[in-house]
């Protein structure tokens, strides 16, 4: 009785929903009347989301217990990252590699493999030697002489000094001045090739130094013209530098020893000796310096074509004549490529000479003032071959084509480099 009688007075104390608030109702006695409604839906949901959540629990408990113990290991112990697996299935024990490898080969399946790879395909192999196996074939050579008996590879195991060539047209008239040239390089140091612009050998067999040395004979044809048919890049491969000097040439104040000492110093792709002041002076960036070893450029400051520091090209500076021109064997491999076949006098070619010196041609062509020579300059070509007073008339007339021809010679030249470098898409000119 007395419980009723207290839900009554609560229930009597509640608001009826259907009228307004009083006005004097505060919200404290809105919320206690909320409250307890809100919070009994609270914990009947709570309830219900632990009995799932410990059925689900029960449920897979009993999966497991149900499976195989030794399924649960053998799935857990056989999982493993993919690059584990990975590495695990191309590992394979070093003597089934070697045994494998040893295998290939004893059946030529090594290299049959290599046959159709790209490492054979991209080997680099002289042009006409294809059919060859590589260690065999030899694309140089040289113009040392070998004996007629004796065991060769002996002969090559036995080591040699680095040796020069020195090469020059000679006719029968200028035989002592060639004579006395030739005898000032050293024989184990110099291979010496002689060009008979007069078809004349018989006349020097008498000299010493002869027998050791290069003859070829052609009747008529210039400096140019043999070493491009007979110094070929590959032919003279094994020289350490190239000579290649016109035969009226005198070498009292020159030694080959000393002159290679300050080139190689001096890295010198192209070089040459300084010309005494009597010579005979075409330019004078090539007349001997009075003081110092070595110059790569003159001045002048008056006239035209003036030459001072801010000169980069012939004939200031990267620039030697053609008389008594020294070459490295690289210089010489790029130089005789730019030699035209027809064009025998080689004018022009001097000015151009730079673009083969590997380089800076301010700094890798030079004159060797304290190794000098005298060039007397006897005309030869053309002299009607030492033919008889009574026919001087013709003889300079020969010269006289000669020199027209020179001239000729060299507007060919230069058109033909001019076509050259225009119609070269490839090609920068490092010398604009």
């Amino acid at each position: 009785m007395m419980m009723s009688s207290q839900v009554a007075s609560v229930s009597d104390g509640l608001p009826q929903a259907q009228g307004p608030a009083a006005p004097n109702d505060s919200p404290r006695k809105r919320f206690s009347g909320v409250a307890p409604p809100a919070a009994l839906i609270f914990f009947v949901l709570v309830f219900a989301g632990g009995a799932i959540v410990t059925l689900d629990h029960k449920e897979n408990l009993s999966i497991l217990q149900l499976r195989p113990r030794e399924m649960v290991v053998s799935e857990t112990e056989t999982r493993a990252p993919t690059s584990e697996v990975q590495e695990t299935e191309t590992r394979a024990p070093t003597s089934e590699v070697q045994e494998a490898g040893t295998g290939a080969a004893a059946g030529g399946v090594q290299r049959a493999e290599l046959a159709g790879s790209s490492i054979c395909e991209n080997q680099c192999r002289p042009s006409g030697s294809e059919p060859l196996p590589k260690g065999i074939v030899q694309d140089k050579s040289n113009f040392e002489m070998e004996p007629l008996g004796g065991n060769p590879e002996r002969r090559a195991a036995v080591a040699r000094p680095a040796k020069s060539l020195l090469a020059i047209p000679v006719g029968i008239k200028q035989k002592a001045v060639v004579d006395k040239l030739v005898s000032k390089f050293p024989g184990d140091r110099f291979t010496v090739m002689l060009f008979h612009y007069d078809g004349k050998m018989d006349g020097w067999r008498e000299l010493g130094w002869s027998d050791r040395a290069i003859h070829v004979a052609a009747k008529d044809q210039t400096k140019w013209w043999f070493g491009k048919r007979f110094l070929h890049p590959d032919m003279v491969a094994e020289y350490e530098y190239i000579f290649l000097w016109d035969e009226d040439i005198e070498v009292d104040g020159f030694d080959p020893i000393r002159y290679l000492r300050i080139i190689r110093r001096e890295h010198l792709e192209i070089s040459q000796p300084a010309l005494d002041h009597r010579s005979q002076i075409h330019h004078r960036l090539t007349l001997r310096a009075r003081k110092g070893q070595v110059h790569r450029r003159f001045y002048k400051t008056r006239g035209g074509g003036r030459c001072d520091d801010n000169s980069t090209g012939p004939p200031c500076t990267g620039w030697v004549e053609m008389m008594v021109p020294v070459f490295s064997r690289a210089a010489w491999r790029c130089a005789w490529h730019m030699i035209q076949n027809d064009l025998i006098y080689a004018w022009g070619l001097d000015f151009k000479l730079g673009y083969c010196a590997g380089g800076d041609r301010r700094l890798a062509v030079g004159i060797v003032d304290s190794e000098y020579v005298l060039h007397r300059g006897i005309p030869t070509l053309g002299d009607g071959g030492g033919k008889p007073a009574a026919k001087r008339s013709s003889t300079a007339t020969d010269r006289l084509a000669v020199r027209q021809r020179s001239y000729t010679e060299l507007q060919i030249f230069n058109r033909r480099w001019k076509a050259a470098a225009e119609g070269d898409v490839c090609w920068t000119d490092p010398y604009p």
